[in-house]
C-alpha cells in the first residue's frame, strides 16, 4: 500500500505541476485544517 500511496502522489504531483516544497505546504496545511476541527468539535 506505501509503494501504490508513492506513486499515487508522483502521478498527481505531475500531473499538478507542483513541487516538493508545494505538496509538504498543502499536507502542512490540510493537517492543521483538520487538527483544529478535531480540537474545535470534539475538545472544546
Amino acid at each position: 500500500m506505501l509503494s501504490w500511496h508513492k506513486q499515487l502522489v508522483k502521478t498527481l504531483q505531475e500531473k499538478l505541476g507542483f513541487s516538493n516544497y508545494a505538496i509538504a505546504w498543502i499536507s502542512f496545511i490540510k493537517g492543521s485544517i483538520f487538527g483544529l476541527a478535531i480540537y474545535h468539535l470534539l475538545l472544546k
